[in-house]
């Protein structure tokens, strides 16, 4: 029998969703911060890498305490599986049939999603209907590492004015800062607070405030969480801070000038990645005109 007439080895595939997940957990630095990216659980991942492993029969990643490391294999197969995802990537930007675009990924604070974003969803639907938006609420520092992250567009935030690279961020309107709470609270020696807990802007205005004036205070609750310092407020236990409009939104009181010190404006800054274009530009655009509006 000649060696043409060998039966020949049937070649296998390396699943490009394999490679896709693998490439995430290296950029990412773990699997649990890749499920932010590629929208799998941290378990579903775990099985697509023992797949992976399983076709190339290979171990991949090593595990040294908490910490994934890759293996000698592990290393050598990144550059070939970013090469193969571009290729995969160009292939599919060809020939592929036309595709919905990518969903815009927005940030916003409290402040913007409990007021002006109703009317922008409302208007924004009408331009685009068939435009498909995720929206993070958070705190600016939260959104603003998500944006440098590229996971989201554009971010609405409060007095985190800086450079980016590949971005503009831009100074859309300013609100002032008010003290919120019942104003019989601050007859009290040690002014009770409920605040969030750094990194935040009001927070630190507020302790600035009230140490510039040599008010004495007492922190009676702290929270990472606005609905927490909000409940705290309506329910007595101490006196914040925050915008009019939040106050506004929220029906909360407000505190008479001159009762406590002075609080500064805040800026409103909306960050969004350069050139912009089609429907995420046209929302930037609304969220911007909408802030002026208000």
């Amino acid at each position: 029998m000649s060696s043409s007439a060998l039966p020949q080895r049937m070649a296998r595939n390396v699943p490009t969703e394999l490679l896709r997940s693998f490439v995430a957990i290296v950029e990412a630095g773990s699997m649990a911060q890749a499920t932010e990216t590629i929208f799998l659980t941290q378990s579903a991942l775990s099985l697509q890498m023992k797949r992976l492993e399983d076709v190339l029969q290979q171990k991949l990643f090593r595990r040294d305490g908490r910490k994934l490391s890759l293996t000698g294999p592990g290393e050598e197969l990144v550059a070939y599986a970013r090469q193969l995802l571009a290729l995969n990537d160009r292939i599919m930007h060809t020939l592929g049939q036309q595709t919905e675009a990518e969903p815009i990924a927005v940030g916003m604070v409290q402040d913007f999603a409990d007021t002006i974003l109703p009317d922008v969803l409302e208007r924004f639907r009408l331009e685009h209907p068939r435009a498909r938006l995720i929206v993070r609420v958070g705190g600016s520092a939260e959104l603003l590492e998500m944006f440098d992250r590229s996971r989201l567009d554009l971010v609405l935030c409060l007095g985190q004015h800086g450079d980016r690279p590949g971005a503009t961020s831009r100074v859309v309107g300013r609100d002032q800062m008010v003290w919120l709470g019942d104003s019989a609270l601050a007859e009290r020696d040690e002014l009770p607070l409920a605040l969030l807990e750094p990194p935040c802007r009001f927070r630190d205005s507020a302790l600035r405030a009230l140490s510039a004036a040599k008010r004495a205070y007492r922190i009676m609750l702290e929270s990472p969480h606005l609905p927490a310092m909000r409940a705290g407020v309506r329910g007595g236990l101490g006196v914040s801070c925050r915008t009019r409009r939040f106050a506004a939104a929220e029906r909360l009181p407000v505190m008479a000038p001159g009762v406590l010190p002075s609080l500064p404006e805040i800026e409103i800054i909306l960050v969004e990645r350069d050139g912009l274009t089609g429907p995420v530009g046209d929302l930037s655009a609304l969220v911007a005109e909408t802030i002026d509006y208000r």
